[in-house]
């Protein structure tokens, strides 16, 4: 049983390169069965000493006695990869572990959130993809990027990634799940103040994951532009949200047309409104950010009406 097993005792099982090796091959093993839908490779102790140099047959059974429980499984067919040696084997294969190459600063499309200003550039720093703003030097975004991302696209593709990756992050977010580890996510909106964000969104949603520790953070807006009711409803318009960068949202919160505003207290509730035109939806929230209803209306005499 591994229940019984440190972190330390766990990862160290991985300080050999015979087993590094003995996953790979299950691995790649995997990737070469022919057919949609073969299930998990396994693969039978001989198959293994083929594929994996090792002195003998001796040393080849002590390292899949260690590897066995944590790393592989083992049936009467052979030997397939455990949940935790699909992450490893996958993390090792695309080379995560690795610095990514530099990129950027390169100009990309949108206005700044804080100046309003045409002059984003995009560049890695410190493993993270970010975009800056030339005019008044703020950061306006940032998010985990990771070497393999980088390494298979040019410069125009890996900011394409980055907009896909973004908006299936926030979807899950979203939905109370985390994107890191799968676990659930606790959801609270903040009131931020002196929020040197414009005042048409004062509003922050915090999501935290209590089993891997990552916590995600987006004004209140961005929190449901994937949600259907606004990908609907922007898809209506010739706008496809779900292809576009948080960046590129930041001029409809700069110039006020997506507003949020606290409307009901204890508990609390709140209301967003995404503009498009003289079109808009809205969405309502509860104090944990779940859409609870969506409504389009239409202005009329400088009102916002249901349509």
């Amino acid at each position: 049983m591994t229940g019984d097993r440190s972190a330390t005792d766990i990862f160290r099982l991985l300080a050999d390169d015979t087993r590094v090796e003995i996953l790979r091959a299950v691995a790649v093993s995997q990737y070469e069965l022919e057919g949609v839908g073969s299930g998990a490779a396994e693969l039978a102790f001989s198959e293994i000493y083929e594929r994996v140099d090792v002195e003998n047959t001796s040393k080849l059974s002590y390292h899949l006695g260690e590897l066995t429980g944590t790393y592989l499984r083992k049936s009467e067919d052979g030997y397939s990869l455990s949940h935790a040696g699909e992450r490893i084997v996958r993390f090792i294969l695309s080379g995560n572990y690795e610095q990514p190459s530099s990129f950027g600063p390169e100009p990309v499309d949108g206005v700044c959130v804080f100046c309003g200003e045409e002059a984003l550039e995009a560049s890695l720093s410190h493993q993270f993809f970010r975009i800056d703003c030339a005019a008044c030097e703020q950061q306006v975004t940032g998010q985990p990027i990771t070497p393999a991302q980088v390494e298979t696209r040019d410069g125009d593709a890996v900011v394409r990634s980055v907009k896909l990756r973004s908006a299936e992050v926030a979807r899950q977010v979203r939905r109370g799940m985390c994107p890191e580890c799968g676990a659930h996510l606790s959801t609270d909106v903040v009131e931020v103040p002196e929020s040197p964000l414009p005042d048409a969104d004062p509003f922050v949603v915090t999501s935290a994951c209590e089993a891997c520790l990552r916590e995600y953070n987006s004004p209140l807006t961005y929190s449901v532009v994937y949600h259907p009711a606004s990908v609907a409803f922007h898809w209506d318009r010739g706008v496809d949200v779900t292809a576009r960068g948080i960046w590129e949202f930041h001029e409809h919160v700069h110039e006020g047309r997506w507003t949020s505003e606290r409307v009901v207290s204890d508990p609390d509730e709140y209301e967003v409104v995404l503009r498009h035109g003289d079109d808009a939806v809205r969405l309502h929230l509860d104090d944990s950010a779940t859409v609870v209803r969506t409504e389009r209306v239409r202005r009329e005499s400088g009102e916002f009406r249901r349509s």
